[in-house]
């Protein structure tokens, strides 16, 4: 299509499009904000809409900001930058609230949702890419936005700085000691992807080499020499992956130096973090997050608490300290394991972690008669099934606090929650975890309906 219009942007979509009407066609145009007009070139027509891009803009929103980092505009891991930072907050707030409304039929007044001091560097894992360009040049960074090509960068202004320094130091080391970078489609070389991860209050960093083979040349002199410039690396991994797939990390590893896992605190609590094991990026938000939810679940020290989808008992272990009683229950051995490490070496002593279906344990403490008083729910993006908040519900505690990375699932579950049980959505809270993207983390809480008074509208 060739066809250049003149829009103004009306709306924003959940991914921060921006949302132009004309006569009776809707178009979605990347980086425009509301209010905003500018001459679009339309670049496709779908079903119900057209996308298109701007080629110039006549007028700018107060909320427009010169991108920080230089790559923006083609690198699909940041999707605000444009955006002032109180806008942001404002986004998410609205997109939170709205989302409730629309898919759970939910109204209830969403809190402002909780910022950062300094909206930047705040990753704590990063997985980047190693490619070859047509030079021959050893390079690595992002795909381009709706690609598999590698944007080959310098540095990441949401990752931490000693990230960028390993992952620009790795790309020398490999040219001067002659490790092959892979190759997708001949599938053969050796370095696939790099991991990164650092304990953000105790400065340890992790780096995981994943490759495609078991073991390579100058193996050893790489992780000397890594291990040298960078002394804050306390373990490094390598991850063997020789599956053409587009999952990243493989099933066997081998620890080349170090322990094979790092720590970090959360909330005053020391956490185990292995390659595999599920820690949440952004800690400063993550303190934030989960003492919102200790907040919302308001613990007397007298309750016992279920923590549902525990990973490796981040939240159980935040709450042990107000509650009597913690259970922490996954599927995922591994993160069981690391969970009840971290009991351990923490001397925390309320608490139990149990390696099982989620759903298939709270059926067995109810038919067991044991009183739950709050559960904390921290699901993957994908939400609860049914089966799991039917059993919730059976298990019938008196609150219920919900974490949430993605909202049209978080009101998927809270309508069902509402509609068959007599729990009541009191509280939302939207947590930026990830600035600079339209992602947002939510945490809500459900308390049984006792009296009239309390209800929340359900349309």
């Amino acid at each position: 299509m060739n066809e250049k219009l003149i829009l103004t942007c009306k709306d924003l979509t959940s991914e921060g499009l921006g949302v132009c009407k004309r006569e009776s066609k809707t178009f979605f145009v990347p980086y425009l904000l509301v209010d905003e007009e500018a001459r679009v070139h339309i670049t496709k027509k779908r079903k119900n809409f057209y996308e298109g891009v701007v080629v110039e803009r006549f007028k700018d929103s107060k909320d427009r900001v010169t991108p920080k980092c230089r790559y923006y505009y083609h690198c699909g891991g940041c999707h605000l930058q444009h955006m002032s930072y109180r806008m942001q907050l404002e986004f998410k707030k609205n997109k939170v609230e709205e989302t409730l409304k629309r898919i759970g039929k939910i109204n209830v007044k969403v809190d402002d949702c909780i910022g950062m001091d300094n909206p930047w560097n705040y990753r704590n894992k990063v997985q980047v890419p190693y490619g070859v360009n047509k030079k021959g040049k050893v390079i690595a960074g992002f795909y381009k936005k709706g690609t598999h090509e590698i944007i080959d960068m310098d540095n990441c202004d949401i990752e931490y700085d000693i990230a960028d320094q390993i992952v620009n130091t790795l790309k020398k080391l490999f040219k001067e000691m002659k490790i092959e970078i892979y190759n997708e489609d001949k599938r053969t070389g050796v370095i696939r992807h790099v991991l990164i991860r650092n304990g953000v209050f105790t400065n340890d960093v992790m780096v995981v080499l994943v490759t495609n083979v078991d073991s390579f040349r100058s193996r050893d002199n790489l992780v000397k020499a890594l291990v040298k410039e960078y002394p804050s690396i306390k373990t490094v991994v390598q991850n063997i992956n020789p599956r053409s797939t587009n999952v990243i990390l493989g099933e066997k590893e081998k620890v080349l130096y170090g322990k094979g896992y790092i720590e970090d605190y959360l909330c005053g609590i020391k956490f185990r973090i292995s390659s595999k094991s599920f820690y949440q990026i952004n800690p400063i938000q993550t303190e934030k997050l989960y003492n919102k939810a200790i907040e919302f679940a308001d613990l007397k020290g007298t309750e016992t608490v279920l923590d549902a989808y525990c990973g490796i008992g981040t939240i159980g272990l935040v709450a042990s300290k107000k509650a009597k009683r913690v259970i922490g229950v996954e599927i995922v051995e591994d993160a069981i394991k690391d969970a009840r490490k971290n009991a351990r070496n923490n001397k925390i002593n309320n608490v139990d972690f149990y390696c099982e279906d989620a759903s298939r344990f709270m059926q067995e403490l109810a038919a067991s008669n044991i009183n739950v008083d709050v559960v904390f729910i921290d699901p993957p993006r994908k939400g609860s099934e049914k089966v799991f908040l039917d059993s919730m519900i059976k298990l019938n505690p008196e609150k219920v606090v919900y974490v949430s990375c993605e909202p049209s699932t978080l009101a998927r579950d809270l309508n069902y929650i509402v509609n068959n049980s007599n729990y009541k959505v009191k509280k939302v809270t939207p947590v930026d975890m990830f600035p600079q993207t339209f992602h947002v983390e939510t945490v809500c809480l459900l308390s049984k309906l006792h009296e009239a008074k309390h209800h929340v509208n359900v349309t």
